[in-house]
């Protein structure tokens, strides 16, 4: 499904994936809905990670 990205995404991919804002998408790893980690102020996202959210939200998992 997301393999044209890297196995870690960056916010940018993400909210190119999600056809969201940067923003939300520093609200939703705030939330810990989707699960990353950060590098000194840089949020790296595991490629599986979004994955299961795509999933999750849209009930298939």
């Amino acid at each position: 499904m997301l393999n044209q990205y890297p196995d870690i995404m960056s916010v940018w991919d993400v909210s190119e994936v999600l056809c969201i804002g940067k923003n939300r998408v520093y609200e939703l790893l705030e939330k810990g809905s989707i699960k990353g980690f950060r590098i000194g102020r840089v949020w790296k996202i595991p490629r599986d990670a979004l994955q299961d959210y795509i999933l999750t939200q849209s009930r298939l998992k």
